[in-house]
């Protein structure tokens, strides 16, 4: 078994090569925790929880991630510590998130290395900014998601099948991941259009009467199948359009 030093050279190892819009978030209350991961996901960013410090350092020593979004009453390590070890040895931006509204508690985690220090309970709106704006997310998602007038499907060689008999998705690399019927058929339209597709078009393809309550059952249908995809170890090839909707993001075949 790694001892906790093994664990922490590999965090200052891995977590200096960020992964743009991939965010962690340490939080010792599982209800609130999931709730910020859930929404994060729904707004397109790949997120996942830690419910310690330690918890933090086992799953940062696995992958980068762009983004921390810590409480400071941590059960085994004062957040202002991590906060410090992570500006110290990571290049991840930095959001804490407590209910310590004091001056002193908001001086020590800025003088830590916090980037951005938030009240719960959190607007949504406000964390979302926060997160977009300690990204750059609409800015770098113009400078590293390929444009499709400038590199266009067809150049890239890994291929994806959809295969509608059976419901299922194929990666390039042969792993299969089954599928509901909606899931199948968002997919399926996402193909069929792979430009973009709006929220309009898709809830209306979809089957879905109301536009409001339609919106949400996307948002909800997206959620499980990016956790789906996850589960198996395979990130699905579609992304959001930021305001518009969702796209494939490599080539996408139905057969």
């Amino acid at each position: 078994m790694a001892t906790d030093q093994e664990i922490l050279d590999e965090v200052m190892q891995i977590s200096n090569r960020t992964d743009l819009g991939r965010i962690i978030v340490v939080e010792d209350d599982s209800d609130f925790r999931d709730s910020i991961v859930e929404t994060l996901v729904l707004y397109g960013y790949e997120a996942i929880g830690a419910k310690s410090a330690l918890d933090f350092y086992h799953k940062v020593a696995q992958k980068p991630y762009a983004l921390a979004i810590l409480d400071l009453g941590l059960p085994d390590q004062n957040g202002v510590v991590l906060a410090s070890f992570i500006r110290q040895n990571t290049n991840m931006r930095i959001i804490v998130l407590t209910a310590r509204s004091s001056l002193e508690s908001r001086v020590c985690a800025y003088k830590a290395g916090a980037d951005t220090y938030l009240l719960k309970p959190v607007n949504t709106e406000e964390l979302i900014a926060s997160v977009e704006s300690n990204l750059g997310r609409i800015r770098s998602d113009e400078e590293h998601e390929p444009s499709h007038h400038e590199h266009p499907l067809e150049s890239l060689s890994a291929v994806w099948q959809i295969v509608r008999a059976t419901a299922t998705i194929i990666a390039p690399t042969g792993e299969k991941l089954s599928l509901s019927a909606k899931e199948a058929d968002f997919l399926v339209y996402l193909a069929s259009h792979p430009d973009h597709s709006s929220r309009q078009e898709l809830t209306v393809s979809l089957g879905y009467d109301n536009v409001t309550s339609g919106s949400k059952a996307l948002d909800v249908l997206v959620h499980r199948l990016r956790h789906k995809g996850a589960e198996s170890g395979i990130k699905l090839p579609f992304r959001t359009v930021r305001g518009k909707g969702y796209s494939v993001s490599e080539p996408l075949t139905i057969k």
